[in-house]
């Protein structure tokens, strides 16, 4: 039994040095401090906040999206209550439609004039020739009848002829004055004609007005039927962008206001590290600097990441971060923008370590506080 005891006592010794010396080299190299070229800082992963938000006050029908789901831009999130709107925009409709009716009424009539005026006026102008060429002829025949009618009387007069050729000739000029006379009537109804006619034009011009007084009334029935129609799009609230719904802020049957929010959201494809770095690093921090950002969770895997914004101005260490001897500090927020986030593992609230590598000579390394 005592030899037993005395052969496990070297393999017992041999095993606690082993552990010995893998102690001691963890703690050197946790204790050793990160190589010049690479700054650690850590943080909380955010998002930007995306709001689903009415863009019109009125009570909330339903909310179609909850905490965790995962939805496109666009994607419809709740409804708010549009009885009202509804009626306002089938009020619209019908204003549009009985406008729309009396435009093409006017229209079709001035159409018609406007092909039945010229047709009038060409027949009249054509009467007002015809009218005037009859009086032409007529006027010629007086003319000769009255040179007949005075020759004959000459003849008469000197017993070269009877009376009742001298009175024949004498009643054909009597009427080929009247023929003149019932010439120059017509010529002057046709002329009347031509004017009537004419004032079609006048007819023409005051039915264009009306269709464009009529137009301008449909365009307007049509803008108010549109904007009913936007006014009832808005009472649906869509993610104004891609993301997932963080909180559900409104339930059905609560009142909201204009610009109120419905949901809360961000869009994990658009995460940063929010880190505070010392004053007396900051200098070497520059916008676009690589970044590796490690989890608890992903182990020795990384995240890549750029520096994206760096503070102005200095300040304490805010209470959550380090210690209460480091919250005395100033230090400087930095962001550091995300720029792959893999099947969404990110998500914000995460605690996470950040290695900025502001020389780029230096090899990566993990993380050290020490």
């Amino acid at each position: 039994m005592q030899s037993k005891q005395k052969n496990l006592g070297p393999a017992l010794l041999g095993v606690a040095g082993v552990a010995i010396v893998a102690g001691l080299a963890y703690y050197f190299s946790s204790s050793r401090p990160m190589p010049d070229g690479l700054i650690v800082a850590s943080g909380r992963v955010e998002g930007e906040r995306i709001i689903a938000a009415a863009k019109y006050p009125g009570r909330v029908l339903k909310v179609l999206a909850k905490e965790g789901d995962t939805l496109a831009a666009g994607a419809l999130v709740a409804q708010l209550e549009d009885e009202s709107f509804q009626a306002k925009t089938e009020q619209a409709r019908q204003v549009l439609n009985a406008t729309e009716a009396q435009w093409k009424s006017a229209q079709a009539s001035l159409d018609v004039a406007q092909k039945e005026v010229p047709m009038g006026l060409a027949l009249a102008e054509a009467s007002l020739s015809q009218a005037r060429a009859m009086l032409s002829k007529a006027s010629a025949v007086e003319q000769q009848s009255q040179r007949d009618a005075q020759r004959h009387k000459e003849l008469f007069e000197r017993g070269v002829i009877e009376r009742h050729r001298y009175e024949q000739a004498d009643l054909a000029w009597q009427v080929a004055r009247t023929d003149v006379h019932a010439a120059e009537e017509a010529v002057k109804r046709a002329a009347q004609g031509v004017a009537q006619a004419n004032l079609g034009n006048e007819k023409i011009r005051a039915r264009q007005q009306e269709v464009n007084a009529l137009g301008a009334q449909r365009e307007r029935a049509a803008a108010g039927v549109s904007e009913a129609g936007t006014v009832l799009k808005d009472l649906q609230i869509t993610a104004p962008d891609s993301g997932v719904v963080l909180s559900r802020l409104r339930e059905p049957g609560e009142v909201v206001m204009p610009g109120g929010a419905i949901l809360e959201m961000v869009n994990l494809d658009r995460l940063y590290l929010k880190v505070y770095v010392p004053e007396s690093k900051i200098g070497q921090v520059k916008l676009g600097l690589p970044v590796r950002v490690y989890t608890d969770a992903a182990g020795d895997k990384f995240f890549d990441a750029t520096v994206s914004y760096i503070a102005a101005r200095a300040e304490f260490t805010p209470k959550e971060v380090q210690t209460t001897d480091e919250r005395t500090k100033l230090v400087y927020a930095v962001k550091l923008r995300i720029t792959n986030n893999p099947e969404h593992q990110l998500t914000p609230g995460i605690p996470a370590d950040a290695v900025i590598r502001w020389k780029q000579d230096v090899a990566w390394q993990k993380p050290r506080w020490k």
